[in-house]
């Protein structure tokens, strides 16, 4: 597995599909603790029309996992680390969760992000409730009760095997407590409601309406908020919004990343 180094942290990463020539890649930064499994069905998805490169953020998976509290210029670093070993002079970020407010902070310094795609992320650490998405890699108990916040229950009761299937990656690949805790604390004093307006790349915030970790009306002033934003309820999905409706999620993705291309 290829690596990239910031700072002396070593940040790994995958890549797969090699797109059109001239196709920019599309780059996953995940929600708090979760491990690359989370991408699973937008990898599946958009690998082919594009590159796509899925990475551990530092304290989860196969990366390096120093001693915290992190902050989001640091983050935002290790992102463009990656982009930078993976020579990519351009990306689409797609982000989960507190890796919304990540790729926000990435979007803010660099050059290289041409699209953003936020999912059941805010602009503010207020509005952010990640405490019950957290639960130790080796109790199955606790990551399976920990489900009960990140998706909804017609979700668990329709597909009891996914979630099975959830808990056995998030064994596997999520971060442990130091290094969840870690991340979360680069939240503290996080607002964007200040700058957005200096964020003028096309923007799709998407959402589920019953998301328990990061309530809707904060993606939709999110969305409000960007210059280019554009707000897609997911009626009924969870904070995993993403995992819950992947095929309207990855229909969407693919249609926003297409019409930003007509655009250029």
């Amino acid at each position: 597995m290829p690596t990239a180094t910031n700072d002396g942290v070593v940040l790994h990463y995958e890549t797969d599909g090699a797109g059109s020539e001239d196709a920019t890649p599309v780059v996953f930064v995940s929600e708090a603790g979760l491990g690359g499994w989370s991408w699973g069905w937008q990898h599946a998805a958009l690998t082919g029309p594009f590159e796509t490169i899925v990475w551990d953020l530092r304290g989860t998976g196969r990366s390096d996992a120093p001693p915290g509290p992190y902050d989001l210029e640091t983050l935002a670093s290790d992102l463009e680390a990656v982009l930078a070993e993976c020579g990519a002079r351009k990306a689409h970020i797609v982000a989960a969760g507190f890796g919304g407010a990540v790729a926000l902070t990435a979007a803010r310094r660099s050059n290289r992000i041409e699209t953003l795609t936020l999912l059941g992320t805010a602009a503010r650490e207020d509005a952010f409730a990640l405490e019950d998405l957290f639960a130790p890699p080796d109790d199955r108990d606790a990551l399976e009760a920990s489900l009960e916040s990140a998706l909804s229950a017609e979700f668990r009761d329709a597909q009891p095997e996914v979630c099975d299937g959830i808990v056995d990656w998030r064994a596997e690949g999520d971060a442990d407590e130091a290094g969840w805790r870690a991340q979360l604390a680069a939240l503290e004093g996080f607002d964007a409601t200040g700058w957005l307006v200096e964020l003028t790349l096309p923007t799709l915030v998407v959402h589920g309406t019953s998301d328990e970790l990061v309530p809707a009306d904060a993606g939709r002033d999110l969305a409000r908020g960007l210059p280019r934003g554009e707000f897609e309820p997911l009626e009924g999905a969870g904070h995993l919004c993403f995992v819950e409706r992947s095929r309207t999620v990855n229909d969407r993705i693919l249609g926003f990343l297409e019409s930003y291309s007509d655009e250029v």
